[in-house]
């Protein structure tokens, strides 16, 4: 399920916390600082002193993770570090659908790891940090999904997101997509969605769906009119989807079709201040074409996105 599994390439490294460190003044200009790209958080052998820098300059920091590896040290350790927020990754409300999709991933104790985290919380008194489960809605799994509410409240998460399979890179991911690329009648699989929802409703569960048709939206979920993505290297993009670990040509499957897409990066935040990457002409224009868009909903057919978005699955707004 993977992005790496349709790649020839793959960059496997952590981003050196010395380097971490010279972004701390930009940290308290910024809201939330995700410590993420495309790996497991819990392997960085620095988490702790990045969610401290983060946090010494006033910004939220958090991650979303497997949950392999949790005891009740690192547990401390986390809350101890003052992260605000992390999000655990399922894909399935049994251990057989989950275990299938995510590979070496045991549902049980994953499960386990989660209720240690709420009952050393409670222990503390604590309320933070907040905990969320991420569901990737695959076809394998999607039918799971009201019993993954009830789950939620079982093992004491309160928030609970559901997502697309947005990068797709090989024909099983492609398969297992459940949105449609067309606005066509609805599908058993909204129908799946709705029994979830109105369960997290009895539940008292926020959850949060995604739309599995296309939706006419003049700034994509990403919004790099807000967010940045700040590879290990420190290359500047707009999103964790246009700067893969990958060769500099990179693949997409966009609605059936295969792509292929040079990734973007304007600028180094090593090399340069972050003032000069966001004024640097190529960056303004990208930001003005997401800008114009938002001014000109009533028109949005003919104001296209930028070149590099067009054949990614969130300018559909799922």
């Amino acid at each position: 399920m993977c992005i790496r599994e349709g790649f020839r390439e793959w960059n496997r490294s952590d981003m050196d916390i010395a380097n971490f460190k010279r972004l701390a003044p930009y940290f308290k200009k910024t809201k939330h600082v995700i410590l993420q790209g495309w790996g497991e958080p819990l392997l960085y052998g620095h988490l702790l002193d990045a969610v401290q820098a983060v946090k010494a300059e006033g910004a939220q920091a958090g991650f979303v993770t497997s949950g392999k590896g949790l005891n009740r040290g690192i547990i401390s350790e986390l809350i101890d570090s003052g992260i605000d927020f992390i999000g655990f990754s399922l894909a399935g409300a049994t251990p057989k659908t989950h275990n299938s999709i995510r590979l070496n991933s045991d549902l049980d104790i994953l499960l386990a790891n989660i209720r240690l985290f709420n009952e050393i919380k409670k222990e503390n008194k604590l309320g933070g940090p907040r905990l969320h489960i991420v569901y990737l809605l695959l076809r394998d799994n999607i039918s799971e999904t009201p019993a993954l509410i009830e789950l939620a409240k079982e093992i004491g998460i309160k928030d609970v997101i559901f997502t697309n399979l947005i990068h797709v890179t090989n024909d099983w991911q492609e398969e297992q997509r459940v949105f449609t690329c067309f606005k066509l009648p609805e599908s058993d699989y909204m129908e799946m969605l709705r029994e979830a929802e109105i369960k997290a409703m009895e539940l008292k569960i926020n959850l949060r769906l995604p739309s599995l048709a296309p939706n006419d939206v003049p700034v994509c979920e990403e919004n790099p009119l807000k967010n940045i993505y700040i590879s290990v290297d420190g290359e500047v993009s707009p999103c964790v989807y246009l700067y893969p670990p990958s060769q500099p040509i990179f693949k997409r499957v966009y609605c059936g079709q295969e792509y292929y897409t040079e990734k973007v990066s304007f600028g180094n935040i090593f090399m340069e201040s972050f003032s000069s990457v966001r004024d640097k002409k190529a960056y303004v224009e990208f930001r003005d074409c997401f800008s114009r868009r938002q001014e000109g909903l009533k028109k949005i057919d003919s104001l296209s996105p930028p070149q590099h978005c067009r054949t990614c699955h969130k300018m559909l707004g799922v």
